[in-house]
C-alpha cells in the first residue's frame, strides 16, 4: 500500500532535472521523461502480472493433475422431519 502512495512521487521526481549553478538551483519538469516512465512501470506491471498468471495456471493444471476427476457419492436422507414451532 505504501508503495502505490510513493509510485506517483517518484515518478514526478523520475521527470525532473536539476541543475545547479553558482548559488541557483533550477528544477525543470520534463513531460515526455515522465510519460516513458509511467510507460516502463505500466509495461513492467503488465509482465509482473502475466507471469502471476502464468503461475497460477501451471499449478492450477499440477493441482488437477494430482487430484484427477473423483466421483463422491452422497447419501441425502429424505425422510428426515423438522420439529419447528
Amino acid at each position: 500500500m505504501r508503495i502505490a502512495l510513493a509510485l506517483p512521487l517518484l515518478l514526478l521526481a523520475s521527470a525532473c532535472n536539476v541543475s545547479s549553478e553558482g548559488n541557483g538551483v533550477t528544477v525543470q519538469y520534463d513531460q515526455n521523461t515522465a510519460e516513458d516512465a509511467v510507460a516502463d512501470v505500466s509495461n513492467t506491471a503488465q509482465n509482473v502480472g502475466g507471469i502471476i498468471v502464468n503461475d497460477v495456471q501451471a499449478t492450477g493444471e499440477k493441482v488437477q493433475d494430482k487430484v484427477g476427476n473423483a466421483d463422491v457419492d452422497v447419501d441425502v436422507d429424505t425422510n428426515t422431519q423438522s420439529n419447528t414451532q
